[in-house]
C-alpha cells in the first residue's frame, strides 16, 4: 500500500520586501524633529514670572530660540548615535572603511539650512528689540561715533557763549516709545558695589528700586567706575551701564510686588554682593511711599505756618 502523495516544498521564490526610500525617512524624520522642537518651545516654561510690558515680546523670541535649539540638539544627538550604532565595526572586520567623498547636494544642504537659520535669528531678533523700542535712541548714527575733541570743542563753545553745559549724549539701551506720556524718571547711578537711585520729582535717594505699577519708567543710568550690568530677570531687561556713556532704559512695570536687580557683569572682587531690589507699588502706595520719602514734603510739614493780619 502506498501513502498519500507527497508534495514537494513550495518552490515559489518569497517576495523581496520593498526597501522604504531614504528620501522619504528623512522627511519624516525632520517632520518629527520640528513637531517636537515645537512642542518643547511652547511647552517648557523655563522663564521666572514676567512682569513688565516688554516680558511678553521677548518670551516670544525665547520660545523660537529655544525650539531651535532643541530641534539642534535632538537632530546632532540622534545623528550621532544613529552613526554609532549603525556603522560601528562589527566583530571579526578588520578592514578599512569606504573612501566617499564629493557630495555636492549634501555640502550645499548643510550650508544653505544654517544660514537660513541665522539670517532669520538675526532679522526676527532685530524686529523684537526695535518693538522693546531699542533703535530709538541710536538712530542718530552720526551723533554716536562723533570724536572725543569734538565733544571738548562743543563744551568749550557753550562755556563761552552762556556758560551753560552741553546736554549728555544718550549713547543708547531702550528709549521711550512713542506716544508714551506720565513717564516716572530715575536716575540710577551704579558703583562698586551698589546701584544708588534718585528720583528727581521728589529728590528722593534709595537703595531701592520703587516704581508705580502700570506707569512707564525712564531709568537715566550712568556707571562711576568699572561697566555694570543692571538686569531684572522678570522684567525681561539687561543693559550695560559703561563709565562716560549715559545710558537710558525704559519699562512698564505690570505686576505689583518685589523682584531682585542683579549686576549681570563682573565688576570687582564683591560683584556677586552687588544686588537690590525693584519694588512695584500699586499707585496709591506709590504715592504715599513718595509722600513719606520727599524731603520736600517733610520740610513743607515742619515749617511753621505764618500768621496772617
Amino acid at each position: 500500500m502506498t501513502s498519500g502523495a507527497l508534495h514537494p516544498p513550495d518552490s515559489r521564490p518569497a517576495a523581496d520586501s520593498v526597501p522604504i526610500p531614504s528620501s522619504l525617512v528623512t522627511l519624516l524624520v525632520g517632520m518629527a524633529l520640528v513637531l517636537s522642537g515645537l512642542w518643547v518651545g511652547y511647552n517648557v516654561d523655563l522663564l521666572p514670572l514676567d512682569a513688565s510690558a516688554n516680558a511678553p515680546v521677548y518670551d516670544s523670541l525665547f520660545r523660537v530660540l529655544f525650539s531651535i535649539g532643541t530641534i539642534l540638539f535632538l537632530g546632532i544627538v540622534g545623528l550621532v548615535v544613529f552613526s554609532l550604532v549603525r556603522f560601528r565595526r562589527r566583530a571579526g572586520d578588520h578592514t578599512d572603511g569606504l573612501a566617499i567623498e564629493g557630495n555636492l547636494l549634501l555640502e550645499i544642504v548643510w550650508t544653505a539650512i544654517p544660514a537660513i537659520v541665522v539670517l532669520f535669528v538675526g532679522i526676527y531678533s532685530y524686529d523684537i528689540y526695535e518693538r522693546m523700542g531699542g533703535m530709538s535712541s541710536l538712530n542718530d548714527h552720526s551723533a554716536m561715533h562723533q570724536m572725543p575733541a569734538m565733544e571738548t570743542m562743543e563744551a568749550s563753545v557753550s562755556s563761552a557763549e552762556g556758560g551753560q553745559e552741553p546736554a549728555a549724549r544718550v549713547w543708547g539701551g531702550i528709549g521711550t516709545g512713542a506716544g508714551e506720556a506720565n513717564v516716572l524718571p530715575v536716575e540710577v547711578t551704579a558703583m562698586q558695589f551698589a546701584f544708588i537711585f534718585h528720583y528727581p520729582e521728589g529728590d528722593i535717594t534709595s537703595g531701592e528700586l520703587h516704581v508705580p505699577n502700570g506707569r512707564p519708567v525712564e531709568l537715566r543710568m550712568k556707571a562711576n567706575d568699572v561697566i555694570h550690568a543692571f538686569w531684572v530677570p522678570q522684567f525681561r531687561l539687561k543693559q550695560d551701564v559703561i563709565p562716560g556713556q549715559p545710558t537710558v532704559l525704559t519699562f512698564t512695570p505690570t505686576k505689583a510686588g518685589s523682584y531682585p536687580i542683579i549686576c549681570a557683569e563682573l565688576c570687582g572682587p564683591y560683584h556677586g554682593g552687588m544686588r537690590s531690589t525693584v519694588i512695584v507699588h500699586e499707585p496709591d502706595a506709590y504715592d504715599a511711599w513718595l509722600q513719606k520719602n520727599s524731603p520736600v514734603t517733610a520740610t513743607v510739614a515742619s515749617a511753621p505756618s505764618t500768621p496772617t493780619a
